[in-house]
């Protein structure tokens, strides 16, 4: 037996088809949710390759990743002393989840997504979801995933009016300014300052902050 299935927890109810299946992975790391309706909370990120959109303002580099099979990924991440995980991207709903899904909700974990919503979540694969729409950017990126617990949509300007048939299917309304880590100091405090201003007059909309960023941290 490979000794990493007994670090895994070695149950005899994972399927073997589950633990081999394979995934791209950026990185998978402990840390603080910095931002949304979870903020605060400690999880285990867990980062995967590839992405069906090209945000100019992505912070990840989602064509660089390693294989692993879900074994892999299950062992690296009972080493970290939390039971919250995330599944972020890239577009994690690229992938099947589904024995990632099964092998953690057998061991109690928590599962959260943040998606960009063009590929639709099958209900009971996940504890909380969070859509981050990229409309705004491309308008022709059908949002097929249109309920969920957490609606997060990135300020560069747009029309908030857009959103209006998307946040009925959703409890947690917020606006984010927009980072660019490649942007100036003083251009993204204007991006903070502009959003800060247009969720003073939108009070049905909350204002989400990278705090992660701020406090130099994964």
């Amino acid at each position: 037996m490979d000794e990493r299935c007994g670090r895994a927890g070695d149950e005899p109810t994972d399927l073997a088809s589950d633990l081999a299946t394979e995934y791209n992975i950026v990185e998978i790391f402990h840390s603080v949710q910095g931002e949304g309706f979870r903020a605060g909370i400690p999880h285990v990120f867990v980062r995967f390759g590839r992405c069906n959109l090209r945000c100019e303002w992505c912070d990840t580099d989602f064509d660089t990743y390693e294989v692993m099979t879900a074994l892999d990924i299950l062992a690296q991440v009972l080493e970290y002393p939390c039971k919250n995980i995330v599944f972020t991207g890239g577009e994690p709903m690229l992938n099947d989840l589904w024995p990632l899904s099964r092998l953690f909700h057998r061991r109690g974990y928590h599962l959260s997504i943040e998606s960009n919503g063009t590929v639709e979540i099958p209900e009971g694969l996940l504890d909380w979801i969070c859509i981050s729409p990229k409309d705004q950017m491309y308008p022709n990126a059908h949002i097929k995933q249109r309920v969920g617990d957490e609606l997060k949509c990135v300020y560069v300007g747009q029309p908030l009016s857009m959103y209006d048939d998307l946040r009925s299917g959703f409890n947690h309304h917020y606006l984010q300014p927009c980072y660019d880590e490649k942007a100036s100091v003083e251009e993204n405090g204007r991006s903070f300052a502009i959003t800060e201003a247009v969720v003073k007059e939108h009070d049905d909309w909350r204002l989400s902050l990278q705090t992660h960023k701020w406090m130099g941290i994964l």
